[in-house]
């Protein structure tokens, strides 16, 4: 905003609510609010220019614009960082839904449904982030106290606005509002701002090792990137760490690319560290010709002692000449040059034991390099490499998780060492999660010792396994944009990210019924219908849009054991979306059961204590139930946070997957791959394949986020799991 300042006046007795609303999310400043018994109509007024704009809408959309200029990723679309017809585009979705919102000063039918059908498979309003829209519809609804049970996109979409903490604070008609952390901050979580950033000259790099999938902290580190790379209209570099032949594969890098797609990230360029092995060799010259290198011989064992005790190498005053011969051997990765490091010479005894003479280069000749073969034996580390590389290629900004703050101090080194471009390095907390392992070595044993069917196994937090598990992209990218870019640590309950993904989607997914095929139980219907009968009824009761599925009504129909063992004779129970029935008998042969009795049609559902699912009979008729295989799966490790001195693999939990055969109804044959649904008083579950050869649909159970998930029926996990 130009010099200046602003006052803005409005009726103490109706406040401008979507102003004050975009004042709670800005930080616009200086702004003086004025509450005035007799002003009728708000009014914002520009000192000295006394330009006036009236209007809690025409207000609004104008201090969004304002604060463009200082929070890029601001409520009004900016062209920062965007094509001229995106930004025209986006802010004419902004503007629509402006006039959207005065249609529902009287909400119709029609103008619910054409919004709750617009919220189906989307978050915010307009793309994919909180915007002026959303709040002047929010803001609307809630002045009217609109019903929307009978909208199920809309009450998900309202509930979750109403959730965000930023949504919820007191209002700057009370107070004024407090002067925000400047730069790119989200209206999702607290964004820090970027060390001495300038717009349009901020430069971030996402560097993944190409030795494994990318798993939920990479997402974490991955959106920052790309969300402040946007935020400051910079760009966001794609860069493969690939400096350890030994651990890295082509399929990894096609996995990651993958990912970040599915991600929505996209990078203004893609290079691999191997694309600088020429130049990071000369770097590995000129630090020993500086006398800040050398060429180390001691054995592993014996160099990891000496650095934890500070005790200098013996190779720490070689001659340069001595260490360039052994570097050619290194370079040449002769059997002499294979025994060798290249060491930084820093400081033994510095109490940061990063400091500590640092290997910056090793041998690898028996894996050739995934991009370049057979012609370099000597590989640099990524202490080494990554800042060097950083400089080069104009990073701006390196982000990286607080785990690794002790190395920031060597990071710097380089730059002071070498006499080269700097970069600004900032910390982010990293994502720990409870029952759960995040790191790649860890991960890599479960797959080798086929704990787990590979990467991309549901019970991994790698990106492609959540998904596998029925994590919607919704659901991962609001969870970690909500985190920001604090530098808090703490360790967090993976089901919070299972109830958030619940969320979105008990308002869109099918309800079907399973069960257990081993104990399910008869009962006959003595005054049934004689023959099969049909009806289409809706997939979602409180979302017609879904479509409908077939229901058969038949003489006999199948309970859960569980369900049956809990009925007394002559009780009335209600059959789910059928009726109520009134057991007259239980017989018992061995410890199996069966039951009889007679439909009660006329009676009232809400009088009946147990609601019970069932299936039909289908033996002898043209239809048949679905056999499927209902997957699920314990955490990866049974202890809740492992200490420094823990070993893993003895809080291996056993088993991690678990399966049981249910029988489903006949619907479920239509069921694809990668389609969620509910199974009624059972949970959500993803199709992992759908009808094969066996006749079966395997489905994956999604978690909830409940300690015992939505019934008695819906797990065979460890207690307490979510």
């Amino acid at each position: 905003m130009a010099s200046g300042s602003l006052i803005l006046r409005y009726s103490t007795t109706a406040e401008p609510s979507l102003t004050l609303l975009v004042l709670q999310l800005t930080a616009i400043k200086p702004i003086k609010l004025v509450p005035k018994k007799d002003q009728n109509i708000p009014e914002l007024s520009f000192i000295p220019s006394n330009h006036v704009i009236f209007g809690d809408v025409a207000i609004a959309r104008a201090l969004s614009q304002i604060s463009q200029q200082s929070e890029p990723n601001s409520l009004y679309p900016s062209p920062k960082g965007r094509d001229e017809a995106e930004t025209f585009i986006l802010q004419s979705e902004v503007e629509q839904w402006l006039h959207f919102s005065l249609s529902l000063s009287e909400p119709s039918v029609d103008v619910l449904t054409t919004l709750n059908q617009h919220l189906q498979f989307r978050t915010f309003l307009v793309s994919y982030q909180l915007s002026l829209a959303d709040l002047s519809v929010y803001v609307t609804l809630k002045k009217k106290d609109v019903q929307l049970e009978k909208y199920p996109n809309v009450d998900r979409w309202f509930k979750f606005l109403s959730s965000l903490p930023s949504l919820r604070s007191e209002s700057p008609s009370s107070k004024q509002p407090e002067k925000k952390k400047t730069g790119a901050a989200g209206a999702m979580g607290s964004y820090l701002s970027l060390e001495g950033a300038e717009q349009g000259k901020v430069v971030t790099r996402f560097p993944p090792e190409p030795s494994g999938f990318l798993h939920i902290g990479h997402a974490k580190a991955a959106l920052l990137n790309f969300h402040y790379a946007r935020s400051y209209n910079g760009k966001l570099l794609i860069r493969f760490d690939d400096t350890n032949p030994s651990k890295e594969k082509t399929e990894y890098v096609d996995a990651i690319l993958a990912d970040l797609e599915r991600l929505g990230i996209k990078g203004d360029s893609l290079t691999y560290t191997s694309d600088h092995f020429d130049t990071l060799l000369e770097w590995g010259t000129k630090l020993l010709q500086l006398g800040l290198g050398y060429i180390d011989a001691t054995p592993v064992d014996q160099m990891r002692y000496e650095r934890g005790e500070g005790i200098e190498s013996k190779f720490r005053n070689n001659t340069l000449e001595q260490n360039l011969e052994l570097w050619e051997e290194m370079k040449k990765g002769t059997p002499r040059g294979q025994e060798c490091v290249m060491r930084a010479k820093i400081d033994m005894k510095n109490f940061n034991k990063v400091l500590r003479d640092p290997t910056f280069y090793r041998v690898v000749a028996d894996h050739p390099h995934l991009r370049t073969g057979n012609k370099y034996k000597a590989y640099p580390t990524y202490d080494f490499a990554c800042p060097i590389v950083d400089s080069i290629e104009g990073v701006t900004h390196a982000l990286r998780s607080s785990e690794y703050h002790d190395r920031n101090a060597l990071y710097d080194w380089v730059f002071d060492a070498l006499k080269i471009r700097k970069v600004v390095i900032q910390d982010f907390s990293r994502l720990n999660f409870s029952y759960t392992l995040l790191s790649k070595r860890k991960l890599q044993w479960f797959v080798d010792q086929k704990k787990v069917t590979g990467w991309d196994d549901p019970s991994f937090p790698t990106i492609q396994g959540l998904f596998r598990r029925g994590l919607t992209l919704e659901a991962l990218r609001e969870f970690i944009l909500a985190q920001g870019s604090s530098k808090n640590i703490n360790l967090m309950d993976m089901a919070k990210l299972w109830a958030l993904n619940k969320k979105i989607l008990d308002p869109i997914v099918p309800r079907h019924t399973a069960i257990d095929a081993d104990s399910k139980i008869t009962l006959t219907l003595t005054n049934g219908p004689t023959s099969v009968e049909k009806k289409e009824t809706p997939k979602h009761k409180k979302n017609p849009s879904l479509g409908n599925k077939t229901v058969f009504y038949t003489s006999q129909v199948y309970l859960e054991e569980v369900d049956a063992q809990a009925i007394k004779v002559n009780e009335e129970v209600t059959l789910m979306d059928w009726g109520n029935v009134i057991v007259r008998e239980i017989q018992k042969n061995g410890e199996k059961l069966s039951l009889k009795g007679e439909l009660n049609l006329q009676g009232n559902v809400k009088d009946t204590e147990k609601k019970v699912t069932w299936l039909p009979v289908l033996e002898g008729t043209d239809e048949k139930l679905i056999s499927v295989l209902l997957v699920d799966y314990n955490p990866l490790i049974s202890k809740e946070k492992l200490s420094e001195t823990d070993d893993f693999q003895e809080f291996v939990s056993n088993p991690i997957k678990i399966e049981s055969l249910g029988l489903a109804d006949p619907n479920v044959k239509l069921l694809k791959k990668g389609e969620s649904i509910q199974f009624e008083r059972r949970g959500y579950y993803i199709c992992d394949e759908a009808l094969n050869a066996n006749n079966q649909v395997v489905l994956i159970n999604i978690p909830d986020g409940k300690a015992t998930g939505m019934s008695v029926l819906s797990s065979k996990r460890a207690p307490g799991q979510k």
